[in-house]
């Protein structure tokens, strides 16, 4: 009967093995065998030398979705995977080669590690897909690449060819009679007039619209930022000056947007003028952007502050060039996108134009495109004289780099146009096109990017209501730092990438990068970033509860509520460390091995660093000395301030900040005068004169030593006649102090009242003093010359009364001379 109920189990455990393979790839929703045959077209099409750019571009498109899905289809039975390498660990290590463990453990470790594989199976098909589908779209890459490098560096004939300009001269009069003639009959044709009819209102309405926009309305938001800002708080002006000043792109290219939609509306533009229509709009935007540009960086009238440091002529001759820059680069948009192709990087081959119905011939396109090269070369190159003569050292503190980066980009650009006109001359258009434009544009981009960063300072320094420093702090400087990692992606889109080449860089930057065995990519960065981030703060949160509301309830010394709180941070940054590591999914086991070789090089380099660290754990757990103790240690001795993991911060009584390594207070001696309680004992010699009665001079110094608030009752001051000094009889005083800190103030004070009860008892103190006696002045006094015989001098000291004992001193003391004092011997 048991067999019987076994059975059922036997039957449906088999059966869920069977449904799991099913079940996971029906999960993943791949149907690989669609793939397949998507895969192998794919294959083929780029293999094939007839296929156009048109049919590439689509084919890579349909590859790039299959890979987006594979992507996701490599993490697929996560969990379930998790959960099986749990239990295969609990198993424990699998036995070593020779060695056998119990059956039971044996048969359950082969169960698991063929549910592994069973649920690992959909992954690894799907990491197979994957990389098929990147190396496919890398060859469509290569070859639409290849093809576009091929038009780039198409050679047409040379410009300054006398046979080039008929055909440039005819061709322009075609378009002219062209856009003309369609003008005469559309303007002609009743037809049209009629449709319009309806529409009336709403053409007229637009024209209106955009008549008073790119006339009263452009003059009227020109000075407005002047105007605004004079009403302005100081901190707030050029943060008002600046948004007020977009109107300047907003208002015209708003007016030319309703100019453009007016015209469609009414119905005239026909096939030679609908292209131009179509590309206004965005030529206007790169007009009245670089309008907007130039009057930023090279204003004619300063409204908040300047932006470079120019002199007033080359700041105008600047201004005029980027002013022509875009007005030229408006008419080559305008141009290349209805007339003349060979426009550079940013016609890509496969793509579509809308063109007027002229095809111009290649001496045409040449000598048209030349035209726009040279004007736009000639203001490059004044634009490039006025750069390359910023000086970095008349700039303001933290504003050099940008110096720096415009006078090389002057340099640079001289140089570029020398080169573009050069491949202009030769016939090499396209690429000459490909370098001029795209230059520009990095010249502008650069330009926004420091009016952007300025705003952001502007902004900062009114949040902080004009604080000084405020502009150049910490924050406006990483803000432009994340501006410049930020447009990355544009540089490359005006060097000619397109939207699917920054798609294929994101692909490959969130695939990671691996080393070691470790893979790190964007999330796994991302999670390590904010794990450790979220578990800092906790910990810093820990570290503010117990500092000021658990501990200062508990009857921990502010030494040990130190250690408590440092302790806790230590283990807390330890553990958001190896929560943050796990989380991210990194795996260090397999960087084991070389942190084992690195280890021991690694540790003859650190023993300093990690003999200090293990001393700083060591003074936080067995806490000899503690924040706030009076301390002596390498001839320096102060208030311990802080113990952190590598050094203990000292103030001396100077209030200089020593720094001593915790080594050093754990390896050598230390002197902690304060560790167990504030009580200290000083000690005072006293000499008086030979002849004089001891025992009064001891009741005397006993009177005053007892008359000190400080000094401890029990156990009581003590007066010794210590011995007979070669110049006085010497005593000493011996107290105990209730604050040895005091010890000094105190030494003082009893000094003072010897002095006084001395003089007043009549007690003398003597100091040494010498006679000298010199044989034959009289040579000395007459000047005489006579050689004379040295006579040994002869000395005799006595004890001489006087006013005070300058041997009354700390350091001359015995049995304990030398102690200082807290406040400072300063």
């Amino acid at each position: 009967m048991r067999i019987f109920r076994v059975f059922p189990a036997i039957f449906l455990m088999a059966l869920l093995f069977a449904v799991q393979p099913l079940a996971a790839q029906e999960g993943n929703g791949i149907d690989y065998q669609a793939w397949e045959n998507i895969a192998s077209q794919a294959e083929e099409l780029g293999s094939d030398a007839t296929a156009t750019s048109e049919e590439l571009a689509a084919m890579r498109g349909r590859i790039a979705e299959w890979r987006g899905r594979l992507q996701k289809a490599q993490n697929a039975n996560g969990a379930q995977i998790a959960s099986v390498k749990e239990q295969i660990a609990a198993l424990g290590p699998a036995p070593a080669e020779g060695e056998t463990e119990d059956e039971e453990i044996a048969s359950r470790r082969e169960e698991l590690h063929k549910q592994l594989s069973t649920l690992q199976a959909p992954r690894l098909q799907a990491v197979e897909a994957f990389s098929r589908a990147d190396s496919i779209i890398k060859q469509i890459d290569e070859v639409t690449d290849e093809r576009q490098a091929t038009v780039l560096a198409q050679l047409s004939p040379s410009p300054l060819l006398p046979s080039s300009w008929p055909p440039a001269l005819a061709d322009g009069a075609k378009l002219v009679a062209g856009i003309a003639e369609e003008a005469g009959q559309r303007t002609m044709d009743m037809g049209i007039w009629s449709q319009m009819r309806p529409n009336f209102p709403q053409v007229a309405g637009y024209l209106i619209a955009a008549i008073l926009l790119l006339t009263i309305g452009r003059r009227w938001v020109n000075g407005l930022p002047s105007r605004l800002s004079a009403h302005a708080s100081e901190y707030s002006r050029a943060v008002v000056a600046f948004v007020v000043s977009l109107g300047q792109i907003a208002l015209p290219v708003a007016g030319l947007f309703l100019l453009v939609r007016a015209i469609k509306a009414s119905g005239l533009p026909g096939d030679w003028t609908l292209p131009f229509w179509d590309a206004l709009p965005l030529a206007g935007l790169i007009l009245f952007c670089g309008y907007w540009l130039s009057g930023q960086i090279f204003p004619a009238r300063m409204v908040a502050y300047d932006t470079l440091n120019m002199e007033q002529k080359p700041r105008n001759s600047a201004r005029r060039m980027t002013n022509a820059l875009a007005l030229l680069f408006a008419i080559h948009h305008l141009l290349s996108s209805a007339v003349l192709p060979l426009s550079g990087v940013y016609e890509r081959v496969g793509d579509e134009a809308n063109r007027v119905p002229l095809e111009f011939s290649d001496a045409a396109i040449s000598v048209w495109h030349f035209v726009l090269i040279s004007l736009a070369g000639l203001a490059l190159f004044r634009l490039g004289n006025a750069l390359r003569k910023l000086n970095h050292k008349e700039s303001e503190a933290g504003q050099g780099a940008r110096y720096r980066v415009l006078s090389v980009m002057g340099r640079l650009s001289r140089l570029m146009v020398v080169i573009v006109i050069a491949l202009g001359v030769m016939g090499f258009i396209n690429l000459a096109n490909g370098l001029l434009w795209p230059w520009i544009l990095t010249l502008a981009l650069i330009g926004l990017l420091i009016l952007l960063k300025d705003f952001a300072a502007d902004i900062f320094s009114m949040v902080k209501h004009g604080e000084e420093g405020a502009r150049d702090g910490l924050i406006p400087m990483l803000i432009g730092f994340a501006l410049v990692i930020l447009s990355f992606p544009l540089f490359l889109l005006i060097w000619g990438a397109r939207g699917t080449d920054l798609a294929e860089l994101w692909t490959n930057f969130q695939q990671g990068v691996s080393f070691g065995g470790i893979t790190l990519s964007p999330g796994s960065v991302v999670t390590l970033l904010v794990v450790f981030t979220i578990g800092y703060m906790v910990t810093r949160g820990l570290q503010g509860t117990f500092r000021n509301t658990i501990l200062p309830k508990t009857k921990l010394d502010a030494g040990g509520q130190n250690a408590v709180v440092s302790g806790l941070g230590y283990v807390g940054i330890f553990l958001a460390a190896l929560l943050a590591i796990t989380s991210a999914g990194i795996d260090l086991s397999s960087l084991a091995i070389v942190a084992g070789a690195l280890s021991v090089g690694i540790g003859f380099g650190l023993q300093n660093i990690v003999s200090n660290f293990v001393s700083g754990i060591i003074l936080l757990i067995e806490r000899p000395i503690s924040v706030g103790d009076w301390i002596e240690a390498g001839g320096q001795q102060g208030i311990v301030q802080r113990i952190s993991v590598r050094s203990t911060q000292v103030e001396t009584f100077d209030k200089t900040e020593v720094i001593v390594p915790n080594s050093d207070l754990i390896s050598q001696p230390v002197i902690n005068w304060t560790r167990a309680s504030q009580t200290g004992r000083i000690i005072i010699p006293v000499g008086v004169a030979y002849g004089s009665d001891t025992r009064r001079v001891e009741r005397i110094l006993q009177e005053i030593i007892e008359d000190q608030p400080l000094v401890t009752v029990d156990p009581a001051p003590a007066v010794l006649f210590r011995r007979f000094g070669a110049d006085s009889l010497e005593f000493e005083i011996r107290a105990i102090l209730s604050d040895v800190g005091a010890g000094l103030g105190v030494t003082s004070e009893v000094c003072h009242q010897i002095a006084e009860r001395f003089a007043a008892e009549g007690i003398e103190i003597p100091f040494a003093q010498r006679d000298i006696w010199l044989r034959n002045p009289e040579v000395l006094r007459d000047g005489g010359t006579e050689p004379t015989r040295p006579e040994p001098v002869a000395s005799q000291s006595s004890p001489v009364p006087t006013r005070h004992d300058p041997r009354i001193a700390f350091d001359e003391a015995e049995d304990g001379d030398g102690i200082p004092d807290a406040d400072g011997d300063r």
